[in-house]
């Protein structure tokens, strides 16, 4: 089976496939002959089908960029984001999901069933079960507008460890609860929560949190992933080999989050 993962003659569109994982993936599913239209606010130097100018933070060109995009799409992988700073809480947050949330949503009627999507959310969205409650209100938002205003109007329970937590707790909340929504129409829809990984934002990461808090969060891989060891991983999530596979996160961590959970990691002791 020279298909494997079943991407020969499929449309795939791309976010942030100007760099990191996004590249990467844009990358794979073009050499695994997918017909890839690439998505970034900067140029993407990708070989691809079609590359389209998108700002996340900019509601008119989210709706310019749906318009653009020819049905049918067979998978969206959602890879554009910002580290934090030095942006603020609330452009970190409309990046990463509300500018995010608006397109997957105005792509969905453009997926037949048997589509998918998958998102990357991050390591650092770790317990975000218990935060549901705090959340709620901005799952509950159903416009950019609406998204935007809640943070604005609640910036102590948006904000409460910063906006790329805060955006990577709620993908991977939104992603858990649109599972039914996405579902209605045969269309999966997953997240990948990535480890440390050496993109091109990795030294805002660290200057932001010190070096020595984001190596605290490797797990026994001991060592930052590279963009295209995540890529893969997102890539098989949309595979239509992973039919039954929806609503949930794939961690790819390097073993952190088993460590963590079982109380053997060194740096966290569990309460």
């Amino acid at each position: 089976m020279d298909d494997v993962l079943g991407y020969e003659g499929k449309h795939a569109v791309v976010t942030g496939a100007a760099s990191g994982m996004g590249e990467q993936v844009a990358r794979i599913c073009h050499e695994l002959g997918a017909n890839v239209t690439a998505l970034d606010v900067k140029p993407v130097s990708t070989p691809v089908k079609t590359s389209i100018t998108l700002d996340l933070l900019d509601e008119a060109s989210i709706d310019s960029v749906v318009e653009q995009i020819d049905g049918p799409i067979d998978a969206v992988f959602s890879c554009a984001g910002l580290p934090g700073p030095p942006f603020t809480d609330l452009q970190t947050a409309i990046v990463n999901f509300i500018g995010a949330r608006k397109l997957l949503e105005g792509l969905l009627p453009k997926i037949p069933e048997g589509g998918a999507v998958a998102a990357i959310a991050s390591g650092a969205g770790v317990g975000w079960q218990q935060e549901l409650a705090n959340y709620a209100p901005l799952l509950a938002t159903t416009t950019f507008a609406e998204g935007v205003a809640w943070c604005e109007a609640n910036p102590d329970a948006a904000f409460p460890m910063g906006g790329y937590r805060m955006s990577k707790v709620v993908m991977n909340q939104y992603v858990a609860a649109s599972a039914v929504k996405f579902g209605e129409k045969g269309v999966r829809i997953n997240c990948l929560n990535p480890g440390p990984t050496a993109t091109a934002m990795m030294p805002a990461f660290e200057d932001a949190a010190g070096k020595g808090t984001i190596e605290n969060a490797l797990g026994v891989i001991h060592r930052y992933s590279q963009p295209e060891e995540q890529a893969w991983p997102m890539v098989c999530l949309n595979s239509p080999r992973f039919s039954y596979v929806t609503g949930e996160a794939l961690w790819v961590d390097g073993g952190f989050l088993g460590m963590l959970s079982t109380g053997s990691h060194p740096g966290f002791a569990m309460g």
